[in-house]
């Protein structure tokens, strides 16, 4: 923005001057050539006169008496009626230089030529300082633009760093205020919404905290209660075996609950790492094998060798969890499940033998495929 506001105000200032400067310089030179021409015109008729008087008084009109007359760059050539012609300075470009001619008394002729180089010597000495005020009104558009452009950028760039700052989870942002109604209005918004942040990120913690001990507290209960009666002497041992099997349902049910709870207070899942989906299948597939056997259901892996894929294993394990335990309840044995590389990307196929009598309304929460099982006795 800085940058671009020096160049607006430097360029309209160049702009301006071109327009004024060129016909200025135009008009400058014409003047520095009429100057010349009349100076020129002037000193021929002076000349005539003296050149005259001295033929009257039968003077000889040679070289030396002529150069006593000229100025730089001149030449003075005096051509009598009768005889050779009087040349006094440098030869002479008629076509280029400025001439003028005039009749003597005698009949002879006198003619005073001046050099197109130096009126225009003259025109670039006259030109020069426009030049000079032209350069030192840019210079000074420069340095008013860049002391100019420094205060309207710098409540953007403090905006800019709040913005940032909020980004951050930096909630206490309040920007100064600013005397640009633009800045004015992003500081006042920026403000808004950093109490607004802030105030909701409050209300999930307080909400993360109060689930953490209303979800955990009957978890916990449930898990000591499901231990206590399979040690009971009374338990009969199908009982004792079937609640021991529940066990690790309740420490993955435990483990979802402190994952989704973490993320409500901003905590990440983990990061990311290189996991060979196979060695994670097989490690699903083994945790399901003896929670479904029961039901006369069998769950393999189809073997593919190692597939890597960049990923959090934990919400990997989570779906693939919902995955299975949706193919066992609403499908016909055997489940299988299945890692593999399609060379573009990588995928997990959970799949089962059934004929698919619904559709993707199953995912929903209180769908049914097919009437549950009937309780284990």
């Amino acid at each position: 923005m800085r940058e671009r506001l020096v160049v607006a105000l430097v360029g309209m200032t160049a702009a301006m001057l071109a327009l004024y400067g060129i016909p200025r310089a135009y008009m400058l030179a014409d003047l520095v050539t009429s100057y010349e021409e009349r100076k020129i015109e002037r000193a021929a008729d002076q000349l005539a006169a003296v050149v005259d008087e001295r033929r009257k008084n039968d003077s000889a009109v040679d070289v030396e008496f002529l150069s006593g007359f000229l100025s730089e760059a001149e030449t003075l050539t005096y051509e009598p009626e009768t005889g050779a012609s009087v040349v006094a300075g440098p030869e002479p470009d008629p076509a280029d230089d400025i001439v003028e001619t005039r009749d003597l008394e005698d009949g002879g002729t006198l003619t005073l030529s001046r050099s197109r180089d130096l009126i225009e010597e003259r025109i670039s000495d006259a030109l020069v300082p426009l030049i000079l005020i032209g350069l030192s009104l840019v210079a000074i558009a420069a340095a008013f633009g860049y002391v100019l452009a420094r205060r309207l950028s710098r409540p953007f760039d403090e905006l800019a760093e709040a913005a940032d700052r909020l980004g951050l989870g930096r909630f206490d942002v309040d920007p100064p205020h600013y005397s640009i109604p633009e800045a004015e209005a992003i500081g006042a918004a920026l403000r808004t919404s950093s109490a607004r942040l802030g105030e909701l990120v409050r209300r999930e913690r307080e909400f993360a905290a109060n689930a953490s001990h209303q979800l955990r507290t009957p978890i916990t209960a449930l898990r000591l209660e499901l231990e206590d009666l399979s040690m009971w002497p009374q338990t009969p041992p199908e009982v004792a075996e079937e609640l021991n099997r529940y066990l690790p349902e309740l420490d993955r049910l435990s483990s979802a609950i402190d994952e989704l709870l973490g993320l409500a207070r901003g905590q990440r899942l983990g990061d990311a790492s290189d996991v060979d989906l196979s060695e994670l299948v097989s490690d699903v597939v083994a945790r399901w094998k003896p929670i479904v056997a029961p039901d006369n259901y069998m769950v393999h892996q189809i073997e593919r060798g190692q597939v890597f894929a960049r990923v959090v294993p934990g919400p990997v394990v989570q779906i693939l969890d919902v995955l299975i335990e949706n193919a066992s309840s609403h499908g016909v044995s055997p489940v299988t499940v299945e890692a593999k590389d399609t060379g573009s990307y990588v995928e997990i196929v959970v799949a089962d033998r059934g004929r698919r009598t619904f559709g993707n309304e199953i995912v929903n929460r209180g769908a049914r495929g097919r009437p549950p099982r009937s309780p284990r006795r």
